[in-house]
């Protein structure tokens, strides 16, 4: 589920009130991991109305993952900055009006209006925003859109890049998993041998040497333990769910729920083939098996 997306564009728009702006602009797409998807659109303001298209058109090609998109727009150098200084002219002439009627009254020495100071009484030069009208950002939005999707196209092939090489990393565990298996199906047959000797030693401890317990008595003991410490059901299983893994991930596409949900139960027959271990060997793949399963486990949550 991870993986960027950039995607670099630009177009000339023509207002209504006249003129033509040059933009330029970029779409970045990041993506990690995560449970559900999680969208988060960082637009500027004059754009802020795109978002819910935005996240309709990530929502439609991704599944999983924690998705920033960022639209940087920017106005070309030669078109200037988007306000601009406006004289207000009439204000203007009423400051040079009033200073000529004070040097006509003598109340002022004449002298040569200085601009520098003119320009510096609050009221002369004003700031006006160039906000480009709705039309501007019409034609703005088809072109930008088109770049998202091209952008959601890089994102989407870096997340499948980075699915197929840890495709090749599942298949990998699981494999261990399917050897410690067969470890497993070849140590369950001393079960039976470990439980006869096991059974022995506790009645000589119980009986003190004295009389030993029929071979009639002593063989339901063993077929009882022997039903309670029978792991091929639990072995079956695994096999079952190894090869329904195997399975997902050939058949492709949104798999991890599914894996994960089979980590759950391929962990489930684990520890019960643990509880039932009565030879140390049979333990010690057991323990092998859940570390090898969760290995497994944490590497599908980087996939979708």
């Amino acid at each position: 589920m991870t993986g960027f997306g950039r995607v670099d564009g630009s177009a000339v728009t023509a207002g209504d009130t006249g003129g033509s702006m040059s933009w330029s602009w970029s779409w970045e797409l990041r993506s990690v991991n995560a449970k559900g998807l999680d969208i988060r659109c960082r637009l500027p303001s004059l754009v802020e109305g795109w978002e819910p298209e935005v996240r309709g058109r990530i929502q439609a090609r991704l599944g999983r993952g924690s998705v920033t998109a960022n639209w940087t727009l920017k106005r070309a150098e030669d078109e200037g900055a988007t306000t601009e200084l406006v004289v207000n002219k009439a204000f203007l002439r009423q400051l040079v009006i009033l200073q000529q009627e004070l040097e006509a009254e003598g109340l002022i020495m004449p002298t040569a209006p200085n601009l520098d100071q003119i320009l510096q009484v609050r009221g002369v030069v004003e700031t006006v925003d160039r906000t480009p009208d709705q039309a501007v950002v019409d034609q703005l939005k088809v072109s930008a859109l088109l770049d998202l999707d091209a952008a959601l196209d890089a994102l989407v092939a870096a997340r499948r890049a980075e699915g197929d090489r840890i495709v090749a990393a599942l298949q990998v565990h699981l494999d261990e998993i399917a050897a410690l298996l067969t470890q497993a199906q070849a140590g369950a047959e001393a079960q039976p041998a470990a439980l006869r000797d096991r059974l022995n030693e506790q009645i000589a401890v119980l009986t003190n040497g004295g009389a030993p317990v029929s071979e009639e008595r002593l063989a339901q003991e063993l077929a009882l333990l022997a039903t309670k410490a029978d792991v091929r059901e639990e072995t079956d299983r695994l096999a079952a769910h190894v090869a329904q893994c195997r399975a997902l991930l050939a058949d492709g596409g949104a798999v991890g729920r599914k894996l994960d949900f089979l980590c759950q139960e391929l962990n489930r027959e684990a520890n019960t083939l643990c509880s039932k271990a009565v030879t140390l060997d049979l333990t010690n793949i057991g323990v092998e098996l859940k570390t090898r399963i969760e290995r497994f486990r944490e590497q599908i949550q980087n996939i979708e």
